[in-house]
């Protein structure tokens, strides 16, 4: 299916950056516990949105196809937060000012 294939390429994306900020503070024990504590809750958060906006759906022939939609979208807006943080110079957190707007689960950019 397409839209899971587009999924799985948005997912390997995600898993190139995290990693990659991860070997960056490989010496900060810290802020690494910080970013793997909010990666998972991120991943609950994924999880938990895509379901239920796959619940509103239920009915419809392409209801597998919306979940993936979904995961992909929500996906690539947290792969653009964590690229804002590698392309910093000035350090991984002085990036926050820089943030780039939410998506939604479309990819859509939302007012903000």
């Amino acid at each position: 299916m397409c839209a899971d294939a587009s999924y799985q390429k948005a997912d390997a994306a995600l898993n190139r950056s995290y990693k990659e900020i991860l070997h960056r503070l490989k010496d900060d024990s810290a802020t690494t516990k910080l970013l793997v504590e909010a990666q998972k809750a991120w991943i609950a958060y994924r999880d938990a949105e895509c379901a239920f906006f796959k619940l509103r759906q239920q009915g419809r022939h392409y209801l597998s196809m919306v979940f993936s939609i979904c995961l992909e979208g929500l996906t690539k807006n947290r792969t653009a937060e964590l690229d804002v943080y590698l392309k910093c110079g000035d350090g991984v957190w002085a990036a926050r000012s820089r943030r780039p707007r939410r998506m939604g689960a479309f990819g859509i950019r939302e007012q903000g």
